[in-house]
């Protein structure tokens, strides 16, 4: 499926309210607060909350977890703007509208975004309640969200790998991925790394489906993510990711699966998540600032 010819302009639209609403806020980092993250919202200081009714075109989150209302302030000393859910292929969008914000901060100027979801352990040395610094992923998704024209400020072939480029990495920077080991460190907070497969959901894969994942070299499993960073690698905000893991993925333990789960679990390690990125924030915040 082609892109809608009206998209580029219904995210001109969107950027113009939202800058309209932070007047002369500027954020330098974006947070992607996905299931086990939305609490975050609550430790953002001098807070401005821009509900997603109020932007134009803006698409809405029907999940659970997933509050729909954008927050503007200070975490860590940084000057951020959360995002309090997100929309997902597996509630009827194409990829473009999954990736829809990240296109609009790309216009603001924002040149940071911290992405946060829950997914599946595969690995079997992760277990539920673990975090997830990802490293790589694999797009199973099977769409795209840079097909169609392209967009203004994106490239149409952007480079997926290249670590060694100065001024973009691959589409997880190291050197902001290095930002939240330094921090969990100091933290003590146990961190994971590993490979996200991105699938679209929403039925849960099946234990055979997990063993090709496996041996794919999949770590961990979910139904996001990976459209926004390929749409902010092609307009150039850089990217870290971090999963909470708040299952086994099928087949790697007898228990069932469901989304309650998902959000139990998310609940239990939500003050270590939010720990963990608030002292990421502030690293990466200063990072910008020694660069600037």
């Amino acid at each position: 499926m082609t892109r809608d010819p009206a998209a580029g302009s219904g995210v001109s639209a969107a950027a113009a309210a939202l800058q309209e609403r932070l007047a002369d806020r500027r954020p330098s980092l974006a947070l992607t607060m996905g299931s086990g993250l939305g609490g975050l919202a609550e430790r953002i200081q001098d807070p401005l909350l821009i509900p997603y009714d109020v932007l134009p075109g803006w698409p809405r989150p029907t999940v659970a977890g997933h509050a729909g209302t954008a927050v503007s302030g200070w975490l860590g000393g940084v000057q951020v703007l959360g995002f309090g859910g997100r929309v997902h292929m597996y509630e009827g969008h194409e990829q473009e509208r999954t990736a829809f914000y990240v296109r609009v901060l790309a216009r603001l100027g924002v040149p940071v975004l911290f992405l946060s979801n829950a997914a599946g352990a595969i690995n079997r040395s992760f277990a539920p309640g673990d975090l997830m610094l990802i490293a790589d992923h694999i797009n199973l998704m099977f769409r795209n969200p840079l097909i169609g024209p392209v967009e203004s400020g994106e490239g149409r072939f952007p480079d997926m790998s290249d670590p060694y480029d100065p001024d973009m990495s691959d589409p997880y920077d190291p050197r902001l991925a290095e930002q939240v080991r330094l921090a969990a460190m100091e933290l003590r907070i146990p961190v994971q790394e590993g490979v996200y497969a991105a699938v679209p959901g929403p039925s849960y894969e099946t234990p055979a489906e997990i063993r090709m994942l496996d041996r794919l070299g999949a770590d961990a499993v979910g139904m996001s993510t990976v459209p926004e960073v390929i749409a902010a690698r092609a307009s150039g905000i850089r990217c870290v990711a971090v999963s909470c893991l708040t299952n086994y993925a099928a087949g790697v333990s007898t228990e069932p699966l469901d989304h309650q789960e998902v959000l139990e679990t998310g609940r239990r390690v939500a003050g270590d998540f939010q720990r963990l990125v608030t002292g990421s924030v502030q690293r990466i915040g200063a990072l910008l600032e020694d660069a600037s």
